[in-house]
């Protein structure tokens, strides 16, 4: 959404749905039909994915009828992150100084410090942040954050340099970058093995070097002229199969480290540091390259794509430090897990 508002005015902000969604099919539909169309293709998934959900996953032996999470909770976290994006998106055009751009930030810190205070007292928080105490745990986490943030930054960096730098139409940008998309769910199912046999550490710090190693490469060789073969398609390599050993293991790790009867609310907070990342990440590529994109913007493409390397090394050294507690189950915290319930560390990757 902020890159989209951000770059309306070239009617190109479309083109980072389809990269997101890694889906070469899209880009037909945005240069084919119309670039709301993209959002449609998710329905049919969606409604075929709840038709089997219901007939394929267990069903709970009993509705649950307690009080509902903090909905105040989630209001603030909501206007937190959305601040501090739109913080980031408008400063470099206002001035970091601006009324607008102080106004924003002071709105994120104070909503972002109402909303942890609130979760260490609510007695139903949104988020269970004393999870984030468990060291494994905390740690995934933190990994997470960082690994999402360089992520979503080399996403849309790429479409945008595809586009706006060289020129490339919807369709064609999609294609080209479907390789590293294409390449995780791959390299995902080839390590399970490895990664049972040795832990989620090692693939972590593995993902996170040839993560790096894919934004370093793009960053030296990229060229205003179009060099797909030389230029961008070992970027995507890479970094496909960093992302691919990384970001799921990143989730399982942190799932994995929760005991089994904070499993669901582990699983959750998980997952949201994963989408706050993204938004990060986005607010962060904007905030440097600005809203005009062109082959001027050279330097400042640079800039972000080895602020992304720079990421994906401090995800290895998380993965180093999950990798000397391997062996480790579930930690503990609070009461005891009831008798059978243990986690089972497995989570689905999720890579849009």
């Amino acid at each position: 959404m902020i890159a989209e508002h951000d770059l309306a005015d070239r009617r190109q902000g479309p083109a980072v749905t389809d990269d997101l969604e890694g889906r070469g099919e899209g880009g037909g539909l945005l240069t084919e039909v119309d670039w709301r169309w993209v959002f449609a293709v998710n329905l049919p998934i969606g409604i075929a994915a709840l038709v089997v959900g219901r007939s394929a996953l267990p069903k709970p032996a009993a509705r649950e009828t307690g009080p509902l999470p903090d909905l105040l909770g989630a209001l603030l976290v909501i206007v937190s992150i959305a601040s501090l994006a739109g913080a980031l998106v408008q400063a470099p055009d206002q001035g970091w100084t601006s009324g607008e751009a102080l106004l924003l930030l002071t709105v994120a810190v104070i909503g972002g410090a109402a909303f942890v205070l609130r979760s260490l007292r609510h007695p139903r928080p949104l988020f269970e942040l004393d999870l984030l105490r468990l060291p494994r745990f905390g740690a995934a986490n933190a990994g997470s954050l960082l690994f999402g943030v360089a992520f979503s930054i080399m996403l849309l960096s790429n479409v945008l340099w595809c586009q706006e730098v060289w020129h490339w139409s919807a369709l064609r940008t999609g294609l080209a970058l479907a390789p590293g998309p294409a390449l995780v769910p791959v390299v995902t199912v080839l390590t399970t093995r490895t990664a049972q046999r040795f832990g989620q550490g090692p693939l972590i710090a593995a993902g996170g070097v040839l993560f790096a190693g894919g934004m370093v490469w793009f960053a030296i060789f990229a060229s205003v002229t179009p060099e797909y073969v030389s230029e961008l398609l070992p970027s995507q390599l890479l970094t496909g199969a960093g992302v691919g050993l990384a970001l799921g293991t990143l989730v399982a790790a942190g799932v994995h480290a929760v005991p089994g009867h904070r499993a669901a609310t582990g699983s959750a907070l998980v997952n949201s540091v994963r989408q706050i990342s993204a938004t990060i990440g986005v607010a962060v590529l904007v905030a440097v390259v600005g809203s005009h994109v062109d082959a001027t913007s050279h330097h400042d493409f640079r800039v972000v794509w080895y602020t992304a390397a720079a990421l994906g090394l401090v995800t290895s050294a998380v993965g180093a430090r999950l990798s000397r507690g391997r062996g480790q189950g579930p930690e503990r915290t609070g009461p005891a897990a009831p008798k059978g319930a243990e986690a089972t560390g497995r989570a689905l990757p999720q890579t849009s």
